[in-house]
């Protein structure tokens, strides 16, 4: 087998690992309001770091173009508390827009 095959290997079983030892963790902890509050943020930390990654990066280069665009429309949106699906749907047009046309 090759380095990838162990790569690949020795990963599936750390990710198993993992999720196992989540699923096993006794419910005390896990009601915990510190860690009730970790989790609901987890979800945000993550999500942002995405919205980041695929709006300024493109392989190893930085890059502003559309799509930061189409973020600071959202960012106004929620600023102004419009709704979720508003804020997406301001920011998908205001992008597309200013992709089609620029």
């Amino acid at each position: 087998m090759s380095a990838m095959w162990w790569g690949v290997i020795g990963t599936s079983a750390i990710a198993f690992a993992l999720k196992y030892s989540g699923q096993s963790m006794p419910a005390k902890y896990l009601s915990h309001p510190r860690m009730q509050k970790i989790n609901n943020l987890i979800p945000i930390a993550l999500l942002s770091a995405l919205v980041g990654v695929q709006t300024f990066a493109e392989k190893t280069n930085l890059y502003i173009d559309h799509r930061a665009f189409g973020v600071g429309v959202a960012l106004i949106a929620f600023s102004l508390k419009a709704p979720f699906p508003v804020a997406v749907i301001c920011a998908a047009v205001s992008s597309a827009l200013l992709y089609r046309f620029a």
